[in-house]
């Protein structure tokens, strides 16, 4: 079983920037393919970026060039910076673990971009 919290989620001024931190407890996180999705109100949850196990990446065209998404297996954590960010980009931003038949959600963390 794993277990996910997502942290750093707030409200920033449209262009600016902010990350995302998803943490995971239990073993074998190296081999999970890590998502970060997002739902904003009266929308279908959708996937923002994913990095594999080996570090290859893949991005919603919205947000490629602006999001960046990152893991330290060391640390058990996945993260997503989010720069040059528009209201748009509002959503609460959900952690996603996934190995074989296995599938893993966090809480999710709000993110407000607003003037």
């Amino acid at each position: 079983q794993v277990q996910l919290v997502e942290s750093g989620g707030g409200t920033v001024q449209p262009g600016g920037s902010l990350g995302l931190s998803c943490a995971a407890s239990g073993s074998m996180f190296s081999r999970y393919v890590m998502g970060w999705y997002r739902q904003a109100p009266g929308k279908q949850r959708e996937l923002v970026a994913v990095i594999s196990s080996g570090r290859s990446t893949n991005y919603a065209d919205s947000v490629k060039g602006r999001f960046t998404i990152s893991r330290d297996n060391a640390k058990n954590t996945v993260y997503l910076q989010m720069n040059s960010l528009k209201p748009e980009d509002t959503a609460v931003y959900y952690c996603d673990a996934k190995r074989t038949v296995y599938d893993y959600w966090g809480q999710g963390t709000q993110v407000t971009v607003s003037s």
